[in-house]
């Protein structure tokens, strides 16, 4: 199964003060442990640079170098890959959203279900939120809503 980790997870395994903090960096520690492959889109790790880094999000946002260093950790696994649109992938966007009513909040998750769909269309991917309970099958990828180090 692949799956691609979504913006929150991602601060909320950087945010010590986070109620979710624990099971965010638990959840990435797991994924670096684990070796199964798993993807970042480039709206995932921008988010999380915008966001991380802002004195508004964080109390004690991370510097950019800080940031930066978090994203690299992730991308210099050898089961981590990145996703971003290729030629055809307005038509996997639009089937993906085709059967759910996609707008506001979903939009995010719509474009990173369907980078994974365009990316690896013969392979199972599933949707849970960060408390694991299914969500919508129709969006093909698992994620995790949800400061500090990742390594």
């Amino acid at each position: 199964m692949s799956f691609a980790f979504d913006v929150n997870i991602l601060l909320y395994a950087s945010d010590t003060r986070s109620p979710h903090f624990e099971r965010g960096k638990s959840f990435i520690e797991s994924c670096i442990a684990q070796k199964e492959v798993f993807y970042l889109g480039w709206p995932t790790v921008m988010g999380y640079l915008r966001m991380a880094t802002h004195p508004a999000v964080f109390d004690h946002p991370l510097s950019p170098d800080e940031a930066m260093a978090n994203i690299e950790t992730l991308l210099n696994l050898p089961h981590a890959r990145f996703l971003s649109e290729e030629e055809g992938f307005w038509d996997v966007y639009r089937a993906t959203t085709a059967e759910v009513p996609t707008r506001g909040n979903l939009v995010p998750d719509a474009h990173l279900a369907a980078l994974l769909r365009h990316r690896k269309p013969d392979r199972e991917t599933k949707c849970l939120n960060i408390k694991g309970v299914p969500q919508s099958p129709r969006l093909p990828l698992m994620f995790f809503s949800a400061t500090q180090s990742f390594s």
